[in-house]
C-alpha cells in the first residue's frame, strides 16, 4: 500500500480541500519555512456575512519582504483583533445550526497564547483536525533539515523520501508546477487532488462556494463534514512538462 505525503503552507482556517488533503495523507507537512506571501491565505480567509463572502484577516507585525512564515508574528494587539473576529463570526452565523459548537472551537483556537504566525496556524489546524477526528501525522517542514532555498520540486521529492513516502499529493492548482516524469524517476507517484463540486444548505440563500472551513462546520455536523472530506478525485499530472520550475 502506498505511503502518501502532502505539504502546504500553514493557512488560517483554510477551505475544505485543505483538510481533504490532510485526511487522505499518511503524513502532512506544514511548510512553515516557506516564504510568507502577502495577500495569500496564510493569515486571512473568507466567511459568509449576510449571504456574501467577506474577507477576514489576522493582522501581523511588520516584517521583511522575504521572511519565512515562521519568522512572522501576529500583531501586538492580537487579543483585541481576535475578539473582533469572534464577534464577527458570532453575528454572521447566529442562525447556523452548529454555531454553538463551532464558536466554542474558534474561541479555543483564538485564545491560544502563541503569537508566532506559523505556530499559531499549526495549532489551529491541529484543533480542527481533532474536531473532525483526522488522525494524519502532521510534521513541521523546518524540522526536516532541508536547505532554506531549494527548487520547488526538489524540496517536495526530498521531503517525500525523508518520510519514506511512495506518493505525493498536491492540490489541483499546482498541476502546472510539477512534472510526473521527474517524480517517477525518483520512485514517486504524483497525484493532484480536485475537490468535487460541493454544496450544502447555507440557510435560505444561494450557495457561496470556496469559503473557510468555518463555514462548512457551521452548516454541517462532524459526521456530515467527515463525509464531505471524501468528496474529491485524484488526477495525474501533465506529462508533456519536462523542465523543472523554480
Amino acid at each position: 500500500m502506498l505511503r502518501t505525503v502532502s505539504m502546504m503552507q500553514p493557512y488560517l482556517f483554510p477551505y475544505l480541500g485543505y483538510f481533504q488533503l490532510i485526511a487522505h495523507s499518511d503524513v502532512f507537512v506544514l511548510g512553515d519555512d516557506l516564504q510568507y506571501v502577502k495577500a495569500s491565505w496564510i493569515n486571512r480567509n473568507r466567511v459568509l456575512v449576510n449571504g456574501q463572502p467577506k474577507l477576514v484577516t489576522l493582522p501581523l507585525r511588520k516584517g521583511g519582504q522575504f521572511d519565512p512564515i515562521n519568522e512572522r508574528w501576529l500583531c501586538d494587539d492580537f487579543p483585541r483583533e481576535a475578539q473582533k473576529l469572534l464577534r464577527t463570526l458570532e453575528l454572521a452565523y447566529a442562525r447556523a445550526p452548529h454555531q454553538e459548537q463551532v464558536i466554542t472551537l474558534i474561541r479555543q483556537i483564538l485564545g491560544h497564547p502563541e503569537r508566532n504566525l506559523a505556530r499559531f496556524a499549526e495549532h489551529s489546524i491541529r484543533c480542527i483536525c481533532a474536531y473532525l477526528q483526522i488522525t494524519t501525522s502532521i510534521r513541521i517542514g523546518s524540522e526536516l533539515g532541508l536547505p532554506a532555498r531549494m527548487d520547488k520540486q526538489e524540496r517536495v521529492i526530498r521531503i517525500a523520501k525523508k518520510l519514506n513516502a511512495d506518493r505525493y499529493i498536491n492540490p489541483i492548482g499546482g498541476m502546472p508546477l510539477y512534472c510526473p516524469a521527474l517524480f517517477r524517476s525518483q520512485g514517486l507517484s504524483l497525484r493532484f487532488l480536485r475537490m468535487d463540486d460541493l454544496s450544502y444548505p447555507q440557510l435560505n440563500q444561494a450557495f457561496v462556494p470556496s469559503l473557510s472551513i468555518i463555514d462548512v462546520l457551521m452548516f454541517n455536523n462532524q459526521s456530515d463534514t467527515q463525509a464531505l472530506l471524501k468528496r474529491f478525485s485524484l488526477l495525474e499530472g501533465i506529462e508533456q512538462q519536462t523542465t523543472q520550475q523554480a
